[in-house]
Order: structure tokens, then sequence, then C-alpha cells
């Protein structure tokens, strides 16, 4: 940056200062950024619709093969799956929100922060033109035209570099802080506009929810007698844990596909990056060669031009050319592939190339195990009960005239969260007949825990969980007459005993 004159008028001085603050906020940007947050979430609801798709398959596979087909409880089915669905969005918009406020709250401080810098700054750059203006020092081409002591003349013009030098860095900094200064703005209101956003959703949700529980109300009081009529058949309570069984059999599979595929998918990412690698060697080491090539070239040719002009001037001199020089040693930073050029590398074999498989899709390895084999079965006996209530139901009691017990019951108020028992993947998240709102988590080793008669599952398939998340949260979904949970314990899909791994 040039240095300013030193015949320059106050007016001058503070007309100047604007331009330049004018200048550095021109290159920020102005318009505020339109929120991302509804792209996230359609992108997160696009790939979040192929897994349900194959759930949802599944889930008619097992009922195509049920005999019973008029089911009071079914008619609950779609306003108790909008139920969840409702309350889950309310949850997670309100964590939503928390989180906005919280950012809402550091750019408030951060940019109190970089107002309070900028102000300085902006002070200590009207400070250092007014000083020049009051000291009248002469500009370079008159300090160097003046005949003055050529000492001091060097010393002011080097005086005038340091402060020109001081200046650029000061408006450097200056313009770098204007720019954050609207950037954090553009957050601020874009954090502002997702507030909006949220709180426009939530009341849909709760407009939506009390819709949906008045629906739910009129229709348990038309189908209580079905319910409890059917409640006592034996034949649905059989029927009922047959399709647990039946269910539980497919995502098995569907998760061991679902492993296999990710382990695929893992091999394919690692060889792609093997090869990138073997590239980028193989591009250093042709650098390398080139490079050794042209020194060990650059060194024979100066050898001919040395060799030259000794011929010539023994010729001129009467004396017997001396004999070629040898080229000289390589430095001993050169590449050693320059120590031998007349040697040439025996080619490689060109590596076969394998067929190159498509990237695995989200939906076929969102299933795959997130806790490694055995972690599990190591937690038997020290498992924390999923929810806090009065054990009405054991494993193993007999249901009246119906089976025995395949889980447990544990009575609980309405609303209680309901906790993983241990770390895993939500590989189903729906409703189903017999069963509500219903949760499964595949724990690895062929170990699943299975949660029922749900109000609300606020995970969806597909989620990695650690033990004592909140999962669901406490209900009577599927036509229940009390609300708690329904829990089993499942491994290579028969049920066992909880009462040996949960501390109910």
């Amino acid at each position: 940056m040039p240095f300013l004159p030193s015949r320059i008028t106050g007016r001058r001085a503070a007309v100047l200062l604007c331009l330049l603050l004018a200048v550095a906020g021109g290159g920020a940007q102005a318009a505020a950024k339109a929120t991302e947050r509804s792209k996230q979430k359609a992108a997160a609801e696009a790939e979040h619709a192929g897994l349900q798709q194959k759930l949802s398959a599944l889930k008619r596979d097992i009922s195509q093969t049920e005999s019973a087909k008029d089911n009071a409880a079914d008619t609950l089915a779609e306003s108790e799956g909008a139920i969840s669905n409702a309350n889950r969005a309310l949850r997670e918009l309100a964590v939503e929100q928390g989180e906005t406020n919280v950012k809402l709250g550091q750019l408030g401080a951060e940019r109190a922060r970089l107002v309070s810098t900028v102000e300085q700054q902006k002070k200590q750059l009207a400070k250092l033109l007014r000083q020049q203006y009051v000291a009248g020092n002469e500009d370079r081409i008159k300090l160097l035209l003046s005949g003055d002591n050529p000492n001091r003349i060097n010393r002011d013009l080097q005086m005038m570099a340091y402060v020109s030098q001081a200046q650029a860095r000061l408006l450097d900094a200056l313009r770098a802080n204007l720019r954050a200064v609207e950037n954090n703005q553009a957050e601020a209101q874009n954090a502002k506009d997702e507030l909006a956003e949220i709180a426009q959703e939530e009341l849909q949700q709760k407009a939506l929810l009390e819709q949906e529980k008045g629906r739910r109300a009129a229709l348990l009081s038309t189908l209580s007698k079905r319910l409890v009529a059917q409640r006592k058949e034996a034949g649905n309570v059989e029927r009922d844990e047959q399709r647990m069984a039946g269910l539980v059999d497919k995502l098995a599979k569907l998760v061991q596909e679902q492993a296999l595929a990710a382990a695929a998918e893992k091999r394919r990412l690692e060889q792609v990056a093997a090869a990138k690698a073997a590239k980028a060697k193989a591009e250093q080491e042709a650098r390398l060669l080139a490079r050794a090539k042209a020194a060990e070239a650059e060194r024979e040719r100066l050898a001919r031009l040395k060799a030259d002009k000794s011929d010539k001037a023994a010729k001129a001199g009467g004396v017997k050319p001396a004999p070629p020089a040898r080229p000289e040693p390589i430095d001993a930073d050169e590449p050693k592939l320059a120590h031998k050029p007349e040697t040439r590398p025996e080619p490689k074999p060109e590596p076969k190339e394998e067929p190159v498989r498509a990237p695995a899709r989200a939906a076929d390895v969102a299933l795959a195990p997130a806790a490694p084999d055995g972690a599990f079965a190591g937690l038997r006996g020290q498992l924390r009960a999923p929810v806090a209530g009065k054990l009405a139901a054991r494993f193993g009691a007999k249901r009246g005239d119906g089976p025995s017990w395949k889980g447990v019951f544990i009575r609980a108020a309405e609303g209680s969260d309901i906790h993983a028992v241990a770390a895993g993947r939500v590989v189903f998240s729906e409703w189903l007949r017999g069963f509500g709102n219903l949760i499964i988590v595949d724990h690895g080793g062929q170990y699943m825990s299975i949660y029922g008669n749900n109000q609300t599952l606020l995970k969806r398939a597909g989620e990695v969980v650690k033990g004592g998340d909140a999962i669901a949260s406490a209900g009577n979904s599927g036509g229940n007459e009390e609300s708690g949970l329904y829990f089993e314990l499942r491994h290579q899909g028969r049920a066992f005993d909880p009462a040996t791994w949960v501390k109910f």
C-alpha cells in the first residue's frame, strides 16, 4: 500500500477513512443465507424412504400368510401411528429448537466481540491518519529530491515503509473483521428463520396430535367390546406370537444380508483407497525418475561442453587434448535412480482390473449390526430395566387358556421413557398387529430386544442407539388394556427369560 501524502486536510482524512471502510465492507456478502434446514430434512426423509419401503414389504409379507383378516386393533393402526409420529416430531423439534437457541446465543456473543474489535481498529486507523497529518512527514519523492544526508533519507524511507506496512495490516484485519460481522449477521438471521420454521411445525404437529388423540378415543369407545373379546381368544394370541416370530426371523435374515453388503462396501472402499494410493505412488516414482533423467542429461551436456572447451584450448596452444571429463558425481540429495542412467527398470506387469462394483445404497446397509458380536453376551445380569414400573407378567407364565408369555409386561405411566437395554441398531420401528407401536433393537451376535405397546416411537429404523438412550414412550397401543411396556429378549430368533439378564 503506498504511503499517504502528508499534505492532507482533516476533512480529507475523514473522507479517506470512510472510503476505506466502504471498500472493506463491499466485498462481504450482503444477503443472509436462506435456511438449509428444510433441504436437509427432505434429504434425510428421502434416504429413510428406501429402508422404510423394505420394512413395509417385509411386514406385508407376514400379514399375507395370516388367516385373521377382521381384527379390531387394526382399526387403530393409522391413528396410533400418527400419534407416534406427531409425538416424535414434537420431541425432535424441541431438541432442535434448544440447539438453535444455543447457536443463536453463541452467534450473539461472537458478534459483540467482533463489533468491539472493529471499533478499536477504526479508532487505531483514524489515529494513524491523524498523526500523519499532524506530523507533516514528507513523501518519498520530495525526500529523495531534498538533497539531505543520504543516511537520514534512507532511515526516513525505512520508517515510511514500516508505517505503510502497519497501515496495510490494519486495513486487512479491519476488512476481515467486517466480513466476519456480516457473515455472523447472515448466520444469526438463518438461525432465526429456522426457529420460525420450527415454531410453525410445532403448531402443526400439536394440532395433528390433538386430532389423532380424539380420533383414537372415539374408535376405542366403539371397539372396546370387540377388543376385549379378541384379546381373550387363544387363537389370536398364538397368531400374535407367530407374527412376532416370523418378523424376527425375516429381520435376522435382512440384517445378515445387510451385514454382508456392508462388509462388501467396506472392502470396495478399501480397494478404491488402495488404488488411489498406488496411483499416487506410481506418479511420484515417475516424477522422481523424470527428474533423475533430466539431471543426468544436464550433467552429460555440461561434461560435453567442458570437453569441447578443453579441445579448443589444446588445439590453440598446441597441447594434446585432455581425455573427456567424467560426469560429476550425483549429489547426496539426488534420487538414487540417477546413479545408473543406462539401466532401465523392467516394466511391471499390468495389474488385472477387477470389476468395479457400484456403491451400496444406504437402504442396503442401513440395518448392518452396529455392535460387535459378543458385546451383548458379556452384559448378562448387568442390563437395566427398560422402564420404571411394576412387573405385571413374567416370562413363562400362562395367559389364561392361551400360550405362556414369551416376554414380560411392565406397568408404567403413559408417556414414560422407554430405554434401550444395551447399544445396538434399531431394525424395526412401526405399528404391528398384537403389539401396537413396536421397536426392535439388534445388538449383534443374533441378539435382539423387543419393546411393544408404545405410545411413541422416538427412534427410526437404521438409527444407532446406546444403552440407556430413550427410544420410545410407554402407552397402550395395539388395543392393550393397560399402559406399560411389553418387553422381550431373543437370541437366534428364540425368546428367553429376560429375568436372568435384566435387573428388574
